[in-house]
């Protein structure tokens, strides 16, 4: 399972050249990710490509990931990242995040082999709009949401009626700051 891992991050790494070269600079080193009930670890060759590590082996960084930051991770939602544990080499981590945001998988390139460039390439565009048809309505979906529960039956209150709030009880605190200096000054006459 592991090979198989390093295989598939291998593949993503060459379809850009440029990662092997940035990667290759950490030859020898290892990282390992846990993944609660997993734990991976991968050795970086001289040609930037990753090969498995065995479990006893000391890693030079170390990322501790909660299995729920996975789906934000796919979205590269930066908050996520930084709810990552990590320790160790800094320098491999910043690499390993940098890759994790800036490499993508060309899917056209791997359909080409079996459909053929025009049918991969259509397939792909397919895909991306099918992709983004399901976010819009997702958000369009929860804005209506929002829109019901503080329209129609208001169960969530609208920051606006928040911030309202928020100046009127300052500003009551503050009348009674002054009435009590009011008060104080004329029980001392």
């Amino acid at each position: 399972m592991f090979s198989l891992s390093a295989a598939t991050l291998n593949h993503l790494l060459s379809q850009s050249g440029w990662a092997l070269a940035r990667l290759a600079k950490f030859s020898g080193k290892t990282a390992r990710f846990n993944i609660a009930p997993f734990s991976f670890a991968y050795t970086v060759l001289d040609d930037g490509t990753l090969r498995a590590a065995e479990k006893e082996v000391n890693a030079d960084a170390s990322c501790n990931i909660s299995p729920s930051l996975l789906p934000l991770l796919a979205l590269k939602d930066e908050r996520a990242f930084a709810q990552i544990q990590t320790s160790g080499d800094a320098a491999l981590l910043a690499e390993i995040f940098y890759l994790s945001r800036n490499l993508r998988w060309d899917a056209a390139e791997d359909l080409s082999r079996v459909t053929g460039d025009i049918a991969a390439e259509r397939l792909v565009l397919l895909a991306d709009t099918a992709q983004q048809q399901i976010r819009d309505s997702a958000r369009n979906f929860s804005e209506a949401l929002a829109e019901y529960w503080t329209e129609e039956r208001p169960l969530v209150a609208k920051s606006a009626h928040i911030n309202s709030f928020v100046q009127q009880v300052d500003a009551l605190r503050d009348d009674v700051a002054r009435l009590e200096q009011r008060i104080n000054r004329l029980s001392k006459k």
